[in-house]
């Protein structure tokens, strides 16, 4: 059973908050989900549930059925029952400063002053989020990778009046639950992963419209070319052993090549009202050469993903 004493909070039961609840729900912690709308909480129960079954038939859990571990979930639309008596909470609410404010403004009336507050954000400043808080020192980002539940990533950030007591706390909470965090230095819009992942967006983008690739062979360059080692070691680890003895400083040998292509790297600064339409001719295609194991719909590929995640997760010895 969990420790009724220790509340965790999810705000926001769509994807990620649902998500979330599950990543909560592995670990036997006692969970509370909020969300505004009843319907959304049905669909999220069908979701958490959908996630709970595929970790059991993987066989993930030890010694637990699902249905013992869905025990220590309660759902409400009642904001103050919500929070009362939790010790963190996960807001994973519309990436909106706006938004975000007002749901802090009800953690401060209702929530126990030493509640940490952790935002989901995908890359908004949490200074700003917490500018109007009557307890700033509390609040953090912690933005997870779809699906949190699956992904161990975590990215931690402070804002100006963030409590370095509060971050420690933080650190150490993601780290029982078996999630990999990482603490910013400082505040930056897009955090690292989606700085990162954006990179790469605006280059496939820039590809595509170019008329230089097709989107499903760019996806497939990634899945099976420079994501299958992403997946086991990160760039700069990778670079340092693509370089030999030397390390990292043997990648100097290609500072001519990188000179020229760094120059030739797409400099897109806004969305292409054109890529849309682009991208869905070119993902329909893909989709439909898929072979039968994949899927052809979103919710087969889908499921074909987090299958595939947990045996990656098994590799790493990390569920």
């Amino acid at each position: 059973m969990s420790d009724k004493t220790n509340k965790i909070t999810c705000i926001g039961s769509g994807t990620i908050g649902s998500g979330w609840a599950t990543a909560f729900l592995m670990k036997n912690c006692n969970v509370c989900l909020y969300d505004v709308s009843p319907e959304q909480l049905e669909s999220s129960k069908k979701l958490i549930l959908s996630n709970l079954k595929l970790l059991e038939d993987k066989q993930v859990f030890e010694n637990r059925s699902m249905g013992e571990i869905f025990e220590n979930i309660t759902f409400t639309t009642d904001f103050e029952e919500a929070v009362k008596d939790s010790r963190f909470i996960q807001e994973s609410g519309p990436e909106n400063y706006e938004i975000k404010k007002r749901i802090l403004a009800d953690v401060d009336l209702y929530a126990p002053e030493d509640a940490i507050f952790a935002s989901s954000t995908s890359g908004l400043l949490i200074t700003k989020i917490a500018e109007d808080s009557s307890h700033p020192e509390r609040c953090i980002g912690a933005h997870p990778y779809n699906p949190p539940h699956l992904i161990p990533l975590v990215e931690i950030t402070k804002g100006e009046k963030t409590s370095r007591d509060i971050v420690d706390k933080a650190f150490s909470f993601y780290t029982s639950i078996g999630k990999e965090p990482v603490m910013l230095n400082k505040e930056s819009l897009g955090f690292i992963g989606n700085r990162l992942s954006f990179a790469l967006y605006r280059e496939l983008i820039t590809m595509v419209i170019n008329d230089c690739c097709s989107v499903e062979d760019i996806d497939k360059v990634v899945t099976y070319g420079i994501g299958m080692r992403w997946a086991i070691l990160g760039p700069a680890m990778l670079y340092d052993l693509g370089a030999g003895d030397a390390g990292i400083r043997g990648m100097s040998k290609l500072d001519t090549t990188l000179n020229m292509v760094f120059k030739d790297l797409s400099n897109l600064n806004h969305m292409p009202k054109v890529w849309y339409d682009v991208a869905e001719k070119g993902l329909e295609s893909e989709k439909e050469n898929f072979p039968d194991f994949i899927g052809k719909t979103r919710p087969e590929i889908a499921k074909f993903r987090d299958n595939m995640l947990v045996e990656v997760l098994k590799l790493h010895k990390k569920i």
